[in-house]
């Protein structure tokens, strides 16, 4: 199973990655169900292996190509996010380290993963995937696409994600910069 969900998970990604036009330094939220994505109902069935798959999936193509990664903890923690310091600035920090029944399996991996993880309570994120319907829309800058998948699913949990862009501005005799579409 472990292969099969990190399979689907890399492939999410690279759709992701392909449709938002991430650069080096953008952030890349990410909300997970582990208990969706093996058919149980939020926060009833948190399994770190499921989450390792997809954590493993996901997170070396976001490395390679320089873009964070924000991990969405569940509502436990008040959908805090884990994300590296270098990503934060002079954003606050919160103290909190998630565990799989607080903070949920995939943020848990994450801050066990990242060189030097820290949890905020606020993030603008540039684009995100949301695994099992957890809600990453508060973490997203104000202006969220839709992306569309191919694939449909991790396992059982159904995929939605989003990119971002710039807010059009100005009216009907303003002019765009095509590169922020």
């Amino acid at each position: 199973m472990y292969e099969e969900i990190k399979e689907q998970a890399n492939r999410v990604v690279l759709e992701a990655l392909e449709q938002s036009g991430l650069k080096q330094g953008d952030i890349f939220v990410v909300g997970c169900s582990s208990s969706t994505v093996i058919g149980k109902n939020f926060g009833t069935s948190s399994s770190v292996d499921i989450a390792q798959a997809i954590f493993d999936g996901i997170y070396p193509e976001l490395q390679k190509r320089g873009i964070y990664l924000a991990s969405q903890c569940c509502e436990h923690l008040n959908r805090a996010i884990i994300i590296e310091k270098s990503a934060v600035g002079n954003i606050e920090i919160v103290n909190v380290v998630p565990q799989p029944k607080a903070g949920g399996s995939f943020s848990t991996i994450a801050y066990r993963t990242m060189k030097e993880p820290v949890a905020v309570e606020h993030i603008k994120a540039d684009a995100g995937i949301d695994i099992g319907g957890v809600l990453i829309g508060m973490h997203l800058k104000e202006v969220a696409v839709p992306i569309v998948f191919e694939t449909k699913q991790i396992g059982e949990a159904h995929i939605t994600g989003a990119r971002t862009r710039a807010k059009f501005i100005g009216g009907e005799r303003a002019h765009y910069d095509d590169k922020l579409k």
